[in-house]
């Protein structure tokens, strides 16, 4: 039994019961957690699995939808992502983003009919005066608190000579900031390791004080929260909750349910015996390549721009990579989520479009990623016009004879988490009759805290790290990854004799053990796709996945027979929904 499971079997209550483990329900936990609210977390998959993980890597205001005319939810966007590129400077980063434009004058008679229509009609591309209205309302929206310059505006002559692989048919480029978040789902995992931490039995307590194993410290916790436990029904007594991992099933209860499972929240809310119609959310692929020129043609930054059927994608490098993105079509929830070769063919056509001299192919793409958005409702709207704005539904469902309330989150983006959170947390509060403590705008989240905000400070922190065991490049690795964090991690790789693996230098056998003792591993893609990016940089062999099952197996009890059914269900997931054919590196 895993610890984070036996907890809430424990003691089977709480005063709030959050169901789903995206950043949006994460964020609600760490929030009520720092506000000393009783609360649970279960998550069916692993955290940060669904759409959250599936983004397109982006903390941005939202330019295009001032467009649609939601200027609120651009103001707290632009808002979110300052804030957030302070609090959590080690995965959020000022993203360079170039718009290349084709004309001057375009759009300007179909714009205010698709502001006020929310109809595409004909696509008729956007010209200059358009796109430079809109960034003057967007830097203005983005003045108070600002951290990112205003944008500006070059002739084809200079867009040119900085991006000389862009259309010889190009009038101007536009150029503004917004921000990257390169390991959203390592910020998913500190916003809630924040939020467990905050919840913790004070020391001195009976619980802390005891000499019992850390369960103990843990059913007494005030935040628990656990993956691969799924909430299944309501019965007489409780809610049904369902360990994915053994197939056990016990009850909870809790004073107000907060339901934050994405595009499933109507299939959340059926499965407890209140059907909804709230959401109706839309698909979202992408690819990622390994391309040298296409990489070098982007030089550092984004392009973000119209496709010739009026859908806005995204060129950027990533690293050594370059993700492209996205399509955004009405999805069928009774399917997997996964990129079409339909898709694909799209990536390259709108690669085409704006770097026409450069061929890409399908060999060149290491890893394809696909997820619902979790918009609401739209009936006949175009899905590029859904808001992604959010709201929060209340209805009251009887549970064990009491009536509750059960709150479902509908929308919301990765930008404005946070702020959503907070949205949350204070009707929470509200129903509880509890007051707001603390605030969560200013409060660093997790490796954030004393972050080197600067190249030098990060070779100094990198320098001053290295030691015989830890070379640069590993204590490099590793502050990447866990911000700093490093810290606690390298006190455990130091703690004993750790292995670097033969088949990356990117992991070890301490590292993993670290991710089994803290990081709630379920299985071994967990490592693959959501504890390290491999997956995503197209770097996952045959004998990385037997080396990390074989250092899993010891601290997770799996047998040999175990490790062989783990790797077969990594090499599954990776080839079904990634498109990813795991290759041997043995000749």
């Amino acid at each position: 039994m895993r610890a984070q499971v036996q907890a809430l079997k424990d003691r089977p209550r709480a005063s709030v019961l959050i169901i789903g483990g995206g950043i949006n329900g994460v964020g609600t936990f760490r929030d009520l957690a720092l506000q000393g609210v009783d609360v649970a977390l279960v998550e069916r998959g692993d955290y940060c699995q669904g759409a959250s993980g599936a983004s397109s890597h982006m903390i941005h205001g939202g330019i295009r939808y001032l467009e649609n005319g939601e200027f609120r939810l651009v103001k707290e966007s632009v808002v979110e992502r300052n804030g957030l590129l302070k609090i959590a400077p080690h995965y959020v980063k000022p993203l360079q983003t170039t718009i290349p434009i084709f004309s001057t004058f375009s759009g300007i008679l179909s714009a205010p009919i698709r502001f006020l229509t929310h109809k595409q009609g004909k696509p008729q591309e956007r010209g200059a005066f358009l796109i430079k209205i809109g960034l003057t309302l967007y830097d203005a929206f983005s003045r108070d608190g600002g951290t990112v310059p205003r944008h500006d505006f070059k002739g084809r002559k200079k867009a040119l000579a900085e991006l000389p692989q862009l259309p010889a048919n190009l009038k101007y480029a536009a150029t503004y900031y917004d921000a990257s978040v390169h390991n959203p789902e390592r910020l998913t995992l500190d916003v809630l390791q924040d939020g467990e931490k905050a919840g913790l039995a004070r020391p001195g307590s009976a619980a802390a004080g005891s000499a019992a194993a850390g369960a103990t410290v843990a059913a007494e916790a005030k935040a628990r929260a656990t993956n691969y436990v799924a909430a299944t029904a309501v019965t007489a007594d409780g809610v049904e909750l369902t360990d994915q991992l053994t197939g056990e099933t016990f009850v909870f209860n809790a004073d107000v349910i907060v339901n934050t499972t994405g595009a499933w929240v109507d299939m959340t809310n059926t499965a407890m015996g209140a059907a909804t119609r709230f959401m109706g959310g839309t698909k979202g692929s992408h690819i990622v390549l390994d391309h040298p020129g296409l990489l070098a043609a982007c030089n550092g930054r984004e392009i973000f721009f119209e496709h010739t059927d009026g859908r806005i994608v995204l060129i950027y490098p990533m690293g050594d990579r370059v993700l492209v993105g996205t399509t955004d079509v009405n999805a069928d929830m009774t399917k997997d989520a996964v990129c079409t070769e339909e898709e694909i063919d799209y990536f390259f056509d709108l690669i085409g479009h704006v770097f026409p001299n450069i061929l890409v192919t399908r060999e060149e793409i290491v890893y394809s990623f696909s997820g619902v958005r979790p918009l609401p409702r739209h009936d006949e709207t175009a899905p590029g016009f859904v808001s992604r704005d959010y709201r929060i539904e209340r209805v009251e469902r009887t549970i064990g004879g009491t009536s509750v309330p059960v709150l479902s989150l509908v929308g919301g983006k990765w930008t404005t988490f946070r702020a959503l959170s907070e949205h949350m947390t204070n009707d929470v509060l509200g129903i509880l009759g509890m007051p707001r403590k603390v605030s969560t705008a200013k409060l660093p989240i997790g490796g954030g805290v004393n972050f080197p905000g600067t190249t030098a400070g990060v070779e100094a922190w990198i320098s001053s790290h290295t030691s015989k065991t830890v070379d640069a490049a590993r204590a490099g690795v590793l502050l990447t990854r866990y911000g700093t964090r490093a810290d606690e991690v390298l006190a455990y790789l130091n703690a004993g004799v750790d292995t670097v693996f033969d088949s990356t230098n990117e992991l070890s056998d301490r590292e993993v053990e670290f991710m089994v003792e803290n990081e709630q591993i379920g299985h071994l893609i967990d490592v693959m796709i959501r504890r390290t990016s491999l997956a995503f940089r197209g770097l996952v062999t045959s004998e990385l996945l037997a080396e990390t099952a074989a250092a899993l197996a010891g601290p997770l009890g799996w047998n040999e027979a175990k490790v062989a059914q783990e790797i077969s269900h990594s090499v599954d997931v990776l080839a079904r929904f990634h498109g990813v054919q795991v290759q041997s590196l043995i000749a």
